[in-house]
């Protein structure tokens, strides 16, 4: 199959689209629900109550259609709140009266945020200081390394090691265009050797790189296993902050400071 051919097909299989989709399924079937209450004399005037009824039948619609597709849980927990929230979003904007200039930037802004998280199903996930000081004290501290964090964000870790390894060469790639931006703008203002790449992981050969960091999700860990596994070179880590990995067990956990979330390391 060609890379053109692909593309489309990754898409239309991603579980945000199909929700959507569902959600577009469900519409017709809300109807046709609505129809019945009102001759059953349960649903009057359209009042706000009445409409609010409404997006949870839309909701629960939607809901069914997802468990019945194999969508996970969580998007089953989504898709039932996703019509009464926004109905609620709606209201409340009434009665502030916002201008719908805000709701086009907070459109921008959380765009740009998570960009392809749709596909990925990798959304933004702040690490933090305690992780980067548990990162540092794992690598290897007898020789220069070529180190990356895959989904970098704000690039703090990357900022945080590139001061602790000054003989190390560190990287971050990041698909959505404005943590990019800002991990970009910060490195150059601190003067940092630390360098920020905009892109797909999966474009990336692991085999260039003596150690590689993962905060990603659960949806995420078995594609990244299987690129690791083919890619990574003997005497590489790979370490994933909070996600295990199905397919391989880790050799190494550790309980990252005054956290329970677990830091896994993967030697080759």
């Amino acid at each position: 199959m060609s890379v053109s051919a692909a593309a489309p097909r990754r898409i239309r299989r991603a579980p945000a689209v199909r929700a959507l989709l569902l959600q577009i399924l469900a519409f017709p079937l809300t109807l046709a629900t609505v129809w019945l209450l009102a001759r059953a004399g349960l649903l009057h005037a359209l009042s706000t109550q009445s409409w609010l009824l409404v997006t949870l039948v839309q909701g629960a619609w939607a809901a069914g259609l997802s468990w019945r597709a194999g969508l996970a849980s969580w998007w089953r927990a989504i898709q039932f709140l996703f019509p009464p929230v926004l109905f609620l979003a709606r209201e409340s904007a009434d009665a502030l009266a916002l201008p719908p200039g805000a709701f086009l930037a907070i459109f921008l802004f959380l765009l740009l945020l998570y960009w392809s998280t749709f596909r990925t199903q990798v959304p933004y996930y702040p690490s933090g200081r305690r992780v980067w000081e548990e990162v540092a004290r794992q690598l290897p501290q007898d020789r220069p390394l070529r180190i990356i964090d895959i989904g970098s964000g704000l690039g703090g870790l990357v900022l945080d090691l590139a001061r602790r390894r000054p003989d190390c060469e560190l990287s971050g790639i990041e698909l959505a265009p404005l943590p990019w931006l800002a991990s970009s703008l910060r490195a150059r203002l601190a003067g940092s050797r630390a360098r920020f790449l905009r892109g797909d992981y999966e474009n990336l050969n692991f085999g260039n790189y003596d150690a590689v960091f993962a905060y990603l999700s659960p949806a995420a860990m078995g594609g990244l296993w299987r690129k690791a596994a083919a890619e990574m070179r003997p005497g590489s880590v790979l370490l994933s902050y909070e996600f295990a990995i199905a397919e391989r067990e880790p050799d190494e956990r550790v309980v990252t400071i005054d956290s329970r979330k677990i830091l896994y390391i993967w030697h080759f």
